[in-house]
Parts: C-alpha cells; structure tokens; sequence
C-alpha cells in the first residue's frame, strides 16, 4: 500500500510540526523581545519605552480571540484543510512583515520597529490561532503534555537561540544584518505548514474552497447566534472565570517584574546588553527543554491540575527568595540567580497550563475562540504588566514588587486548589 503523505493523523508529524511552528514564534520572540529590547536599552531607551514596544507588539495577542478566534471557528472548508489554509496564508503575511525591517535604514528608532513587528504579530497572532486549533482538534488527551513539552521546548530553544544570536548581530553587525538573519531563519520553518497535511486527502496547496451548498441567509443568521451562545456559555462557570483570571494574573506579575529588572540591570548596574540577552537565553532553554520533557511527562501520568497548583507555589517561593536577595542589597551580584528564579521556574508553568486551557475549551463550535480567550488573557497580562512595569518601578521599591508578585502566584495557587481546577481534570 502507498504511504500516506504527512499529514496530523499520525503522532510524529503532530509533534514536529507543531514543535516547528513553535519554534517559528521563539525565534521571532528573541529577536523582537529580548535582543532588541536589550539593545535598546543600552541605546538609552528608558523602561517606559520598553514597555510600550512591548505592549504595541503584543497587542494583537490580545485582540487575537476578537480577530481570528470566529475565523478559524467558522472556517469555511478549503481543499488544502479548514485552518491549514489560513495557517499557511497568515505565515505567508508574517513573513513578508519582517521582510519590511530591511527597509528600515541601520539606525531605526524604536517606534517604527514596534509598528513594524505589530504588523508581523497581527499576521502571527493569525497563525496561532491556527496552530492551535488544529491542536484541539488532533491531538488526544494522553499526549497534551508531550505535545505541551514539545511547544514549550520549540519557542523557548527558538527564543534562546534567536536572543543570543541577534544579541551578537545587533552588537557586532547593525539593524540591518539582524533582520535579514531573522528573515532567513523563519522562512524555512514557516515552510513547514505547507508540507504536513491536516488529512490525508487534503490538496498540498491551494487557494480553493470545498465546494459546498449555499446556506441561506436566516440560516447563517441562526448559525451566529448559536455560536454567540455557546461562547457566552463557556464562560459563565466559576472554574472558567478562575482560569481566566488566573492566566491574566501570570503573565502580569512577570512582566510587572521581569522587565524593569532587566533595564536596572544594564543601565544602573552596568551589565552589558549582549551578555545579559545570552544569560537570558541559557536560563531560557535550561526550563524550556530538560525541564519541560519531564514536566510534559509527568502531566500525561497524572493530569494538569495537581501539577499547575504545585507550580504556582513554586512559583510564588522563587520570587519571594527573589525578593529577599534584592532586600539584602545583592540584586547586581546576585543577577543572574534571580533571573533564573524569575524565568526557569515560570516556563515550566506554562507547560502545565497548557494542557489545562485545551482541555477547558475543547468542545462546542466555538473552541478555538474559547482557546484563544484564554490566551489573550494572558497576553493581556503581559501588555498591561509591560505598559505599568515602568509606573511602577519608578514609584516602588523592586523587592516590594518581587514580593507582590510572590503573593499574586500564591493566590492562583490558592484559587485553583480550591475550585480543583477541574476545566483541567475533565478531560482525563
């Protein structure tokens, strides 16, 4: 029998292309939010500067459910796969975004940057939205966290990778050399989204949809209406509004944190730009592999709900030691510590709450939008804590900070011990 092509029926091309398409987004995440931050604000750029590029770039992130989460919902059927097609078509934007940074000069500011990688979040945020609808669709319950494990280890290699690299290509080879080496190295991953089918049958590439009977319109009317409904309902449990909230306050309080703390360094205490990007880096890809491989295990053994919970307590006594290390005046010796107690131990938690938001928001027709609610909640957090990193820091003391954010993590753990998160553990 001729073998079938590549297509997500099969567990080894789920896992490589959505690993890919990962690894796609990290790459571009340590250009856009690290390297480029960092260099930057050696430049002299101040915290409010940084955030605000950091909230212009995730911003549509957060407009992601509004966007693209009905798109993909109601996608109609195209030869190619449903949200293969706008996958490959969103990838096909994003990349000619970043093709517009080589027309931006050697020395752009900062705000034309930010316009320009909001276009390529705009595409990307499409192509997420995509991803991970064929995710929900494809991938069954006992293989969340490998496939969890295996996106966190794509983005967060992709990330280190891409901050050291373009650190040392901003430092050494200019704005220019930086951007046509993002531009080469995303092109062949993005590529991958036209060579793994969502079906066997589906067409290898084209822009032409199933040929379908037309639906009249009191039809689609009620359709809308129905779709409205079951997006209303999802959320009308206490468990959802838990999660919610919850992956709002995450990404918040490490922003609240992370940010200022990495500006202090380079321009109070004198650390250099390329070689904090590349600390960042190490820190990232030492949570991102080893530890989400044994994280992603340990969710398919016995669900994500126990493992979130012990995480977030984790989580909270990580910035507490944070905290009391930068109350004992050892913020600057003791940098690279608390950086990887403000990095490592939160990327592993990203690697249970993913399986937990899929498992929250895999039934009714409005899934991906469901989905996509819960990721732009955390984005939002990210761009609110970015915009009032800034504010803040100028206001509060860092060791304060670090301990409202050890508390914030408390309360999540706390939340969802008691309400047993079971959006999570339904799906087992």
């Amino acid at each position: 029998m001729p073998q079938s092509p590549p297509n997500l029926q099969r567990s080894r091309w789920r896992f490589g292309l959505f690993t890919l398409l990962y690894l796609y987004q990290g790459v571009v995440a340590g250009f856009a939010l690290t390297a480029l931050v960092n260099h930057f604000a050696a430049a002299g750029a101040s915290t409010a500067d940084v955030g605000r590029h950091l909230a212009i770039v995730g911003l549509p992130w957060v407009l992601q459910p509004l966007l693209w989460g009905p798109v993909i919902d109601r996608a109609t059927p195209y030869r190619m796969g449903p949200r293969r097609f706008w996958l490959v078509l969103s990838l096909a934007c994003a990349q000619t975004s970043l093709a517009g940074l080589l027309l931006l000069g050697a020395t752009p500011s900062l705000t034309v940057v930010s316009a320009a990688l909001f276009l390529h979040s705009l595409a990307a945020s499409l192509a997420d939205t995509a991803t991970d609808r064929m995710i929900a669709g494809s991938v069954p319950a006992d293989e969340l966290g490998r496939t969890s494990a295996g996106t966190r280890a794509g983005f967060v290699i992709g990330s280190a990778a891409g901050t050291a690299l373009f650190a040392w290509i901003l430092e050494m080879r200019g704005f220019p050399a930086a951007a046509a080496t993002l531009l080469a190295l995303t092109t062949p991953l993005a590529l991958a989204a036209v060579l793994v089918r969502e079906s066997p049958g589906d067409q290898l590439f084209s822009v032409r949809a199933c040929s379908l009977s037309h639906t009249p319109g009191p039809m689609r009317i009620s359709a809308t209406v129905l779709y409205a409904r079951q997006l209303l309902a999802a959320f009308r449990t206490r468990d959802a509004l838990v999660l919610l909230t919850m992956c709002f306050a995450i990404d918040f309080g490490l922003a609240l944190f992370q940010v200022p703390f990495a500006v202090a360094l380079v321009q109070v205490h004198g650390w250099d730009a390329g070689a904090l990007s590349r600390l960042q880096a190490l820190l990232a890809l030492l949570g991102g592999t080893l530890g989400a491989a044994g994280i992603g295990a340990y969710v398919d053994r016995i669900g994500p709900g126990q493992v979130l919970r012990g995480l977030l307590v984790a989580c909270a006594v990580a910035f507490g030691v944070a905290g009391v290390l930068i109350a004992a005046g050892l913020e600057a010796a003791a940098g690279p510590f608390i950086l990887g107690l403000a990095s490592v131990v939160p990327a592993l938690l990203y690697v249970a709450l993913l399986p937990t938001v899929l498992l929250a928001s895999r039934e009714g027709r409005a899934s991906a939008t469901q989905f996509q609610i819960y990721m732009a909640a955390m984005n939002l957090g990210d761009v609110v804590g970015s915009a009032f990193a800034g504010a803040l820091a100028s206001v509060v003391a860092p060791t304060l900070v670090a301990l409202v954010v050890a508390g914030l993590f408390l309360v999540c753990a706390r939340a969802a011990r008691a309400h047993g998160t079971r959006a999570g553990s339904r799906g087992r």
